[in-house]
């Protein structure tokens, strides 16, 4: 059962000149939920993950645990792994880990060594950050992200780079971070990669939504759920299909 809302975006429009590139989106993602931003390239998914971690400005309003995204109270419950790893290159991987650690005022209770051994990184943690393959700075960004246990946790591409074990590993910890309590925001366009574990589903062309679909479905609508079904004729068709209103009865198409 999804509990209280820990992200709300309420009718945020961002602009890049006359570029219009997310369009008066409203959505929100409730502890234990785990919902998914999907879209072709372009469609506007980096660019609302970068609004709501306070990377950009906009118009409209993101709460984050019921305070503005911007604020101090926010950025300490909010976890964020950026498209491209945000790693430190004179820093090992152990010193990315105590940063962390230092920045949050965490107790050295032994989790950093828990993350980097689900990743496999324990044996790189004297390794620079430079000397880092791809898929290992971001297995190294996903561990910094989620070593302050955050509740809500805001994923842009995260499956980009990493092997299969990775792939496998992340998806088991999501869903134990759900099952915590978690708010979890995924955007993706590896849609075999969340195919299992997904909650709700917002599509985006062209910097709105187009639909949102819940996974359980509607069975008195006949809603279906195959999401790459209808990604693809929502993205290569006509565009034409809309979603319906969320359960708080909110309009999710546009």
């Amino acid at each position: 059962m999804i509990g209280e809302t820990m992200l709300k975006v309420e009718n945020v429009t961002k602009r890049y000149g006359k570029v219009v590139a997310n369009d008066n989106i409203s959505f929100q993602v409730g502890q234990g939920q785990i919902a998914l931003l999907l879209g072709p390239n372009g469609a506007g998914k980096s660019t609302i993950i970068k609004c709501i971690v306070g990377l950009l400005r906009f118009s409209g309003r993101i709460e984050v645990d019921g305070k503005h995204n911007k604020s101090l109270e926010a950025k300490r419950v909010l976890g964020y792994v950026p498209e491209m790893p945000a790693i430190y290159d004179l820093l090992t991987v152990d010193e990315h880990m105590e940063f962390i650690r230092r920045a949050y005022r965490l107790p050295d209770d032994g989790y950093d060594r828990v993350l980097l051994e689900r990743f496999e990184l324990l044996d790189k943690k004297d390794k620079l950050g430079k000397e880092l393959s791809k898929g290992m700075q971001q297995k190294l960004s996903i561990c910094c992200a989620l070593l302050h246990r955050p509740k809500v946790i805001v994923l842009d591409e995260p499956m980009v780079g990493l092997d299969p074990r990775a792939i496998k590993e992340l998806k088991q910890l999501l869903k134990e971070l759900r099952s915590e309590g978690a708010a979890i925001l995924i955007s993706t366009h590896m849609l075999d990669s969340v195919d299992e574990y997904w909650d709700v589903a917002h599509i985006m062309v062209k910097g709105s939504f187009a639909a949102t679909r819940y996974s359980r479905g509607d069975a008195e609508s006949g809603e279906e759920t195959n999401l790459e079904e209808l990604f693809f004729r929502i993205t290569e068709g006509s565009g034409a299909e809309r979603g319906t209103a969320n359960e708080g009865g909110e309009g999710t198409e546009k």
